[in-house]
């Protein structure tokens, strides 16, 4: 009976290692889209306020010259 017991454990932790890897996966799935839309969110901002600066203004400079 104890080695049946044994196995059901070893089962039991077995699915929950897997379930517990899914749900990382799913975070980090979740943090990666996050953080994509943070990025979206600032080059927009950063299109904007390039957009309302006066003409000429924004654009690189070129510091070796």
């Amino acid at each position: 009976m104890s080695e049946s017991v044994a196995i059901a454990q070893g089962f039991a932790a077995s699915q929950a290692a897997s379930t517990r890897q899914a749900l990382q996966t799913e975070i980090v799935r979740q943090q990666a889209g996050a953080e994509q839309a943070i990025v979206e969110l600032l080059q927009q901002s950063a299109e904007q306020l390039k957009a309302a600066l006066p003409a000429g203004q924004g654009q690189a400079v070129d510091i070796s010259a």
